[in-house]
């Protein structure tokens, strides 16, 4: 079992994403990044914290790799784009790689120096590298929240594009 903790906008949405590949076993919502200790999702929210909105996924990597997680990290929200992703703006909103080793590091390093030279995006990447000091679990409302309330119109018009997004990109390799 292999860790890795990434933030990019609303963690409803990338849990949405990623709890569907095969291979990942788990995605916990939480917070990751900040200053304060067990901090709640108000904290979080009123962006005084430091902390981002992330998700940590405990993955197979002999199933899925660090690379294929980072592919579909890339490819389903804006990289490029200082904290902010669509209408959610702020610090807890960055685009964040929270790396737990140097080899996550490294890749991480290596595949946004490939993004930029390819020019993928108009702009280039703003996702920040951070070590993992802490990761803080959300609340428990939080956790599957998209599979949950799958009508609720954050969830239709944000989470489930992104879904959409990545069945179209990476049909095959989601769950069934």
């Amino acid at each position: 079992m292999a860790l890795a903790t990434f933030a990019g906008g609303c963690f409803w949405c990338l849990d949405a994403v990623f709890s569907q590949l095969v291979g990942v076993f788990r995605v916990n919502s939480g917070y990751c990044g900040g200053y304060n200790t067990n901090p709640t999702y108000e904290e979080v929210c009123s962006g005084a914290t430091g902390h981002a909105e992330a998700f940590r996924i405990d993955y197979d990597s002999e199933r899925i790799s660090y690379r294929q997680l980072l592919q579909v990290f890339f490819a389903i929200h804006d990289p490029t784009t200082l904290n902010r992703q669509g209408a959610d703006v702020g610090t807890q909103y960055r685009s964040a790689i929270f790396y737990a080793n140097a080899a996550q590091r490294a890749l991480a390093e290596r595949y946004i120096r490939q993004i930029d030279a390819a020019g993928l995006f108009d702009d280039r990447v703003a996702t920040t590298l951070e070590p993992l000091v802490q990761f803080y679990v959300a609340e428990d409302y939080h956790h599957d929240y998209a599979a949950l309330n799958p009508d609720q119109p954050y969830i239709r018009a944000v989470a489930t594009p992104k879904v959409e997004k990545m069945r179209k990109v990476y049909g095959g390799q989601e769950h069934s």
